[in-house]
């Protein structure tokens, strides 16, 4: 198993009290496959992706990646083989090419060597972002050319386990198709991904899960 949770549980504090989002939750994922985890707004989906990337402070539970304990394994570390990607990406003022080198100027890749501007544009234009320049300011792209361009961020990091938060959300056709295309090619070269839906479940998914009141459980059919 990749990467293993076992007895996941978290509450959420509002106004009117403290509320049970995770209850127990046991999530196993194996390597080369991609899981969906559907459910109503509100029901812990997020919460979910935020405690397997070890972002979510008083969550409980096992953790663990190839068998070994998240205590055993230093975060920065965890985070750059278990990446996660929000829902609302965020891309930080300059350039492309400097949105795409930005996690080799952050502590977690600072000691590799950053992909040159030749591996960058062709990596655009694999996504279909050929017209995109490495100079464009993001502020003139897209809603679709965002979520693709910070996609792709990530995954030019390598990651093994991408945990991804509705990254098709409010897309066009033609964007949602290509982050899905992304998703897929990162799984075919042995990535796993948990990627997180409202309702709509796809079939293309190796398993299928849905998260409502603490509780997840496998669904067998899309």
């Amino acid at each position: 198993m990749l990467l293993e949770a076992r007895d996941l549980s978290a509450t959420r504090t509002t106004e009117s009290g403290t509320h049970v989002v995770l209850d127990g939750v046991d999530l196993g994922v194996e390597a080369g496959t991609l899981t969906d985890v559907v459910g109503p707004s509100g029901s812990g989906k997020t919460t979910l992706l935020l405690a397997l990337a070890r972002l979510l402070p008083g969550a409980t539970g096992v953790l663990e990646l190839d068998g070994v304990a998240a205590e055993r394994i230093p975060p920065q570390r965890w985070r750059r083989d278990v990446a996660l990607l929000p829902q609302v990406p965020a891309l930080v003022p300059g350039s492309v090419g400097d949105n795409l080198l930005l996690p080799w100027r952050l502590r977690v890749r600072s000691h590799e060597t950053p992909p040159s501007a030749e591996v960058l544009a062709r990596a655009l234009a694999d996504v279909g972002l050929a017209d995109v320049g490495l100079e464009r300011d993001p502020s003139r792209l897209s809603v679709g050319q965002i979520a693709r361009v910070a996609l792709l961020r990530v995954l030019l990091t390598r990651p093994r386990v991408l945990l991804a938060d509705e990254p098709d959300a409010a897309l066009d056709d033609v964007s949602a198709a290509q982050v899905t295309r992304m998703t897929e090619a990162f799984v075919a070269e042995g990535g796993a991904v948990v990627r997180v839906r409202h309702l709509r479940l796809d079939e293309r998914a190796d398993r299928r899960f849905r998260l409502e009141g603490g509780k997840l459980s496998e669904v067998a059919d899309a």
